[in-house]
């Protein structure tokens, strides 16, 4: 997969290459480059916003030095300009697959976005190229979406319902959350498949050695040796958090989600998938 990330802070995406995405570039199972926006301004402050229109606090960055970053860096093979006249990114990213040329996708983190969630983690790591625009101030000259969406597709996002000074520590969050689920990115490809929300719950509690700290023990069934036992606990334990922190996703269960077991717990606990 190959990533870049715009921003005015390319400082703060050092992150990215450490601890398992570092390994994971160093594999060369990621690409990642970071770009500076300041690099496509002309002035000597290289001032990167503006006044909004239609008055209000704060400033809007321009459209004119992101639509330059995006189109160096979004840029396309030679040959494939027609992309630019598309008339969707629907359309630009069928007709790329047609000719056998990739086509980033654009990802802009916003509080005015869809939220991000596990299965759109899922949806990008199927992806070749992402690029992330980070904003600031008070967001990004709609327009630089809207002329990016003739070429492409673009998917702004949020992840969470609050507001961070800027795009980077969403796009810290995204990549990781993306790239975890990429072959070979863990060392134990299990334990993707056992984090929270990959069911549609939150995970259960983890415990390690020793057997009894502080005077607290680790559970009997998890040192009994009966694997269906411990299995048939650690769901248990799954749905009875899941019950308790959030109660809006056995809502959303599928009824073909739950397990035999299942339902008795939950009408145990007072709640009932859909």
């Amino acid at each position: 997969m190959r990533i870049d990330v715009v921003t005015i802070f390319p400082g703060y995406l050092a992150a990215l290459r450490e601890a398992l995405l570092g390994r994971a570039i160093a594999a060369g199972l990621i690409s990642v480059a970071v770009h500076d926006l300041r690099d496509w301004t002309h002035d000597v402050h290289k001032a990167v916003d503006d006044a909004p229109y239609g008055g209000g606090p704060g400033m809007v960055m321009r459209p004119a030095i992101w639509g330059a970053a995006l189109d160096d860096v979004c840029a396309l093979p030679e040959g494939s300009s027609a992309d630019r006249d598309a008339a969707d990114g629907d359309v630009a990213e069928r007709d790329a697959t047609e000719r056998d040329v990739v086509v980033p996708r654009l990802v802009v983190p916003t509080p005015a976005g869809r939220p991000f969630t596990q299965a759109v983690a899922r949806e990008y790591a199927a992806q070749p190229w992402l690029v992330f625009a980070c904003g600031r101030y008070e967001g990004i000259d709609q327009r630089v979406f809207e002329d990016a969406s003739r070429r492409m597709v673009v998917d702004e996002v949020s992840i969470g319902d609050y507001v961070l000074v800027g795009g980077e520590v969403a796009v810290l969050a995204m990549v990781e959350a993306v790239a975890r689920l990429l072959p070979g990115v863990l060392g134990n490809p299990d334990s993707a498949a056992q984090d929270s929300f990959s069911d549609g719950l939150l995970e259960g509690p983890a415990y390690t050695r020793p057997e009894r700290w502080r005077d607290l023990a680790v559970p009997e069934v998890l040192r009994s040796g009966d694997h269906a036992a411990i299995a048939r606990w650690r769901r248990d334990q799954s749905l009875a958090r899941t019950v308790a922190r959030r109660p809006d996703l056995i809502a959303a269960l599928p009824p073909d989600a739950l397990q035999p077991g299942d339902r008795e717990l939950l009408e145990r606990l007072g709640a009932e998938g859909e």
